[in-house]
């Protein structure tokens, strides 16, 4: 189980286990804002609730422009999956200007692709292939990418993290 922790604020910061949450809780750090009704924790002769949602005690600064890095992993799910080029499901990543001429690791030079598309697009570009993008590549925005852990969120989470959106 994992806990959505929120700052002073109510902006969501990250996601922990609960056992994290409840140390936090315990050492008064934070309070629980939403737990798991019926399933308290028993610890020595105290019960706490298990937290779904706990807010610091201390206001805790959000990072504004937080620069998300370039993973293959982030790069299918920004494009969920779907090849760039195609539509079709898309397993692999491919550099719209190929890195021998130059093309970087950024979210603006990268696509999912699906294996045909790759290979048969090689080491050209899409418009030496005659290739249009279906979208324009960006860096990806939303809470589910600026609050790590969020992407698999708990239904507990939603007006939270709608909050901060």
């Amino acid at each position: 189980m994992r806990t959505l922790v929120l700052n002073a604020g109510y902006e969501p910061l990250t996601v922990v286990s609960f056992k994290r949450a409840l140390v936090l809780v315990m050492n008064e750090k934070a309070s629980v804002i939403e737990h798991v009704e019926g399933e308290p924790v028993r610890a020595g002769r105290d019960a706490y609730e298990r937290p779904v949602v706990i807010i610091l005690s201390r206001y805790v600064r959000v990072p504004t422009a937080r620069r998300m890095p370039v993973t293959r992993r982030g790069v299918l799910r920004r494009d969920d999956h779907r090849c760039g080029y195609c539509g079709k499901s898309a397993a692999t990543i491919d550099h719209i200007l190929p890195r021998s001429r130059g093309g970087a690791d950024s979210w603006e030079n990268l696509v999912a692709c699906c294996l045909r598309c790759n290979n048969l697009k090689s080491d050209r570009t899409p418009q030496e292939m005659g290739w249009q993008l279906r979208f324009t590549p960006r860096p990806p925005h939303g809470t589910a990418w600026t609050v790590r852990g969020a992407e698999r969120s708990d239904p507990r989470w939603e007006p939270y993290l709608a909050l901060a959106a």
